[in-house]
């Protein structure tokens, strides 16, 4: 007998509610945008209850558009962004808004902190980012105390839908160990790195932590009613999406990594040892045990989001009158373009760098003669050297080249911007079957909590399906090699005029 497998993926940029049958076969979806609050240039909030009552409407609405029955769904995960800060009273009630994972408010704070990384590094081996819950937690005790003196627990983006689905709070592995709070070693919250980060007094307060296919709860008779899901239903602890993502485009071991191309920038392969400090890379706990060896930033597909708005308004307006949408035209382009059609260099740090924490986003190189279509090209290969930054340290610590990079998120719609990633990159690319990866991750953790598949790697060996496998063209390889070379070579010339760039800035606001 088929078993259904519900998942609710949390992402910065759209939620969605997705089920699957025991095969990995995408059965619904409905998704829609995440409600953001932008009330301060940074600062990057949602409202707990109207996020929820979304996902409520959406869960409702993709087990009718399944056609399946409430009662056929045998497990339910979340999953979520990393970072970002969800808060509850002592009463685990809702006072504050949730912050998300593209949040700059602490971006100073941050930069203090890693300046000291040194003294908790072999705790976390982790290194400091401005919108891990730690650094988000001290800026509230600095500048928001009476909202700090009232939160009794703390929770990540998934283990809060979890928590509205169950009434019980927990934080999994995946998300509390990549975000500064766990002894790696020890597999445990650590005293030091709360002591480190100056909030002791919320040590006390963390929840529970759980294993990604661990029994959280069954869905309360409240749940239940709001999102027609039957009451009892079993929840599992689910994952941190780029967990979620890796394990769906089958990344077991460091044979192959695993590129999202989404709101963030993120690379990353499960390694039996860990990246040390000077790496610049991240560690956290990965399903398999392995560790999960990790390049991120906030450099991604975000940023042509945002652009194609900026810049192509009007081809906007011709495609919706003619019932297409930009993104199609887009791959027309990129079809007929080549990496010879333009010239600009372009930064995609819009929404934060990985390369200084002032840099910002720009064009170089541009010139009268310079298109929108030029522009707009420039932005997806800017993209693409952002991800080859990271991904070229993360070959330096794996000491060989991966069989290919599976990639997912947004960007695998477009299979012209694949094969630019294989040309750019000079390795293969491999995409899987089905469009919401990290639902499929979230459904694998079902699979094995309900004990369909003995553990994560049967999961995948059941589930995941590749589709296609793109080979890198050699000479496109070499033309956007000469331009990344000129791309690093900009990014060292400008290194010390960034900050000045921001004080600049900063002092014009306060006039």
């Amino acid at each position: 007998m088929t078993k259904y497998f519900l998942t609710i993926d949390n992402g910065g940029t759209n939620t969605k509610a997705i089920i699957f049958n025991d095969h990995g076969d995408q059965m619904g979806s409905v998704a829609f945008p995440t409600p953001r609050i932008e009330e301060q240039a940074g600062f990057h909030e949602i409202d707990l209850n109207e996020s929820w009552g979304s996902i409520s409407n959406a869960i409702n609405k993709v087990i009718a558009k399944s056609g399946i029955t409430n009662d056929e769904i045998a497990g339910i995960s979340c999953v979520g962004h990393g970072k970002g800060l969800y808060a509850l009273d002592k009463d685990h009630k809702i006072f504050m808004h949730g912050i998300l994972s593209t949040d700059s408010r602490a971006l100073s704070l941050a930069e203090r902190f890693e300046n000291k990384v040194s003294d908790i590094y072999p705790i976390s081996h982790q290194h400091v980012m401005e919108t891990q819950s730690p650094v988000l937690l001290r800026w509230l005790k600095d500048h928001k105390r009476q909202d700090y003196d009232q939160i009794g627990t703390i929770l990540a983006a998934k283990d809060y839908i979890r928590f509205r689905l169950t009434d019980n709070v927990n934080q999994e592995y995946g998300d509390a160990s990549g975000n500064n709070f766990v002894d790696l070693d020890k597999q445990a919250y650590s005293k030091e790195l709360f002591d480190f980060f100056g909030i002791p007094e919320m040590f006390d307060k963390m929840p529970s932590l759980k294993k990604f296919s661990d029994f959280c709860g069954g869905v309360t008779p409240q749940a239940a009613k709001e999102t027609g899901l039957k009451e009892g239903t079993p929840v599992y602890a689910g994952m941190f999406d780029i967990d979620a993502c890796s394990l769906a485009t089958g990344v077991l071991n460091d044979d192959y990594f695993s590129s999202i191309v989404g709101t963030w920038n993120i690379n990353v392969f499960p390694s039996k040892t860990r990246a040390d400090q000077d790496s610049g890379l991240m560690n956290s706990i990965y399903p398999t045990g392995s560790n999960l060896v990790e390049a991120s930033s906030a450099t991604s597909a975000g940023n042509l989001d945002i652009m194609i708005k900026t810049l192509m308004s009007e081809e906007i307006k011709n495609a919706t009158a003619h019932s297409r949408s930009i993104y199609d035209v887009l791959e027309e382009f990129l079809d007929h373009t080549d990496a010879t059609f333009t010239k600009t260099i372009f930064f995609p740090f819009l929404y934060g760098s990985n390369v200084a924490p002032d840099a910002e986003g720009s064009f170089i190189g541009i010139q009268s003669s310079t298109t929108k279509s030029a522009m707009i090209r420039s932005v997806y290969e800017g993209i693409i050297f952002a991800h080859r930054y990271h991904i070229e340290k993360l070959l330096k610590v794996a000491d060989h080249k991966p069989k290919a990079i599976r990639i997912s998120g947004g960007g695998t719609n477009s299979k012209a911007w694949v094969q630019m990633f294989a040309d750019a990159l000079g390795l293969p690319i491999e995409t899987v079957k089905g469009s919401e990866l990290g639902g499929l991750g979230g459904a694998m953790a079902s699979a094995v909590g309900t004990g369909l598949y003995a553990n994560i790697d049967e999961a995948v060996k059941h589930m995941s399906q590749l589709k296609d496998r793109v080979e890198p063209d050699e000479q496109q390889y070499k033309i956007y090699t000469q331009k990344y070379d000129v791309y690093l070579d900009l990014l060292h010339t400008l290194d010390h005029g960034w900050a000045k760039l921001r004080n600049m800035q900063e002092r014009i606001g306060q006039l």
